[in-house]
């Protein structure tokens, strides 16, 4: 895929702060650690969409940002509502192609976000868990998003229903961290970063 720099990267997040994030990672990380761990995948993912081509880079951040802000990424707070209409929202900001994606896949890499609406209408990244990783609008349109059940196995099949009328691109199936064994095979794929090293020093201290 070529690069477009015309494309807004969303990221949608929760600040990292014990007891509101990755709350399925305790056992056997205390809400501290699991917080941690959420700040290293936050931190991960925001390097990789400042160094991915874009027109603007976004955190569409539920709290305050922190240390882990790089550079160059613009914060903006997340709508109210259900997850559906906080993602609507995130679109609803965007005067153009936008490529929408979580906190939960810090394995993501500039190639996997670098997209090209020449030719399709939306990019749909499948998640392992039945969810989806990513979302890519050409005309970002929050009623595609309005009314999807999110947070269930049927979530990622049934947002992609609602682009049945557009030419669609997927992008490879990701897995999100969710559990602690999401966590180490997601380090698996991507060992240089941050997220990896948390969670090795964690793992380690545990023993």
């Amino acid at each position: 895929m070529t690069s477009t720099p015309s494309v807004t990267l969303l990221v949608i997040a929760k600040e990292p702060r014990p007891g509101r994030v990755k709350t399925r990672l305790t056992p056997p990380f205390t809400p501290e650690e699991a917080a941690g761990l959420a700040e290293a995948a936050l931190a991960d993912t925001l390097d990789v969409v400042a160094r991915t081509p874009a027109r603007r880079r976004v955190l569409v951040l539920d709290g305050a940002p922190g240390r882990w802000l790089p550079a160059g990424v613009e914060v903006v707070p997340q709508g109210a509502g259900g997850l559906d209409e906080r993602l609507a929202a995130a679109f609803a900001g965007c005067d153009g192609p936008a490529l929408l994606i979580g906190m939960d896949t810090p394995q993501v890499t500039p190639e996997l976000l670098t997209v090209d609406f020449a030719d399709c209408d939306a990019y749909f990244g499948p998640a392992e868990d039945g969810g989806f990783w990513a979302l890519g609008l050409a005309e970002p349109d929050p009623r595609l998003l309005r009314g999807v059940p999110m947070s269930t196995p049927g979530t990622g099949a049934a947002q992609r229903r609602r682009l049945a009328h557009l030419r669609v691109r997927e992008l490879p199936q990701l897995r999100d961290v969710d559990t602690a064994y999401d966590a180490t095979l997601v380090a698996g794929e991507a060992p240089g970063g941050r997220f990896a090293a948390r969670l090795a020093r964690l793992t380690a201290a545990h023993r």
